[in-house]
């Protein structure tokens, strides 16, 4: 197997309001492990922070891509800049910045859909039959992107979480938090992370690990 060239979509820098920094930094360490490299985009959504302290709204407007170079030590691109024949595969760490800045997932008001380049991004790998790593919530996204294309099967973890997957287009599996789905057809790759609350942080690098290497296996 060749070093492989890795892009990372980051939507942000915290659970609540951007990429899970756990999840991330575990993603970009198993691929350092493996001899891959990483690649890490964000987009330049303006969001509400949160308060990661008390949960609730600080009142600040703050950028996915400034606050993505954080765990990128400044080492990130606009997403607009993502092509996706430059890459071997992608993967989209978890947090609830998939939901609100990456998607409209969050917003139950609203009929759901992806960012215009998440949504293009997502679609250019599958349609390139490259794997695509989702963690966490990130399931749902890339159900979301591809729906009109294929229906993907993830997993988000625990039966309860069925219903979201399958009303935006896909299949479920359930699946501990320490292992993994792959849909082979689609070259899919999902594990649950931190979708449930009171996921171990070594079960969540275990799923995380998997993933990751499902991924840089997967031709």
């Amino acid at each position: 197997m060749k070093n492989k060239e890795v892009a990372v979509i980051l939507s942000g820098c915290g659970h609540m309001d951007g990429a899970e920094i756990r999840e991330s930094v575990i993603v970009l360490l198993e691929l350092d492990k493996h001899g891959a490299r990483s690649h890490i985009f964000a987009p330049g959504t303006e969001f509400v922070a949160i308060n990661h302290l008390t949960g609730q709204s600080s009142g600040e407007n703050r950028n996915a891509l400034i606050e993505a170079a954080r765990i990128a030590r400044g080492e990130v691109r606009p997403i607009e800049e993502l092509d996706e024949q430059r890459y071997d595969a992608l993967i989209l760490p978890g947090g609830f910045g998939v939901a609100k800045n990456l998607s409209n997932i969050a917003n139950e008001a609203q009929e759901k859909k992806a960012t215009k380049f998440v949504q293009e991004k997502i679609l250019a790998f599958w349609q390139s039959k490259k794997p695509i790593g989702a963690i966490c919530i990130a399931p749902a996204l890339v159900t979301l992107a591809l729906k009109e294309q294929t229906r993907v099967n993830v997993t988000l973890g625990d039966k309860n979480n069925r219903g979201m997957i399958e009303n935006l287009g896909g299949s479920y599996s359930e699946c501990s938090t320490d292992d993994l789905i792959i849909d082979k057809q689609n070259k899919i790759c999902s594990c649950s992370a931190y979708m449930r609350g009171d996921a171990g942080l070594y079960e969540v690098a275990e799923g995380i690990r998997k993933v990751v290497e499902a991924v840089l296996e997967l031709e």
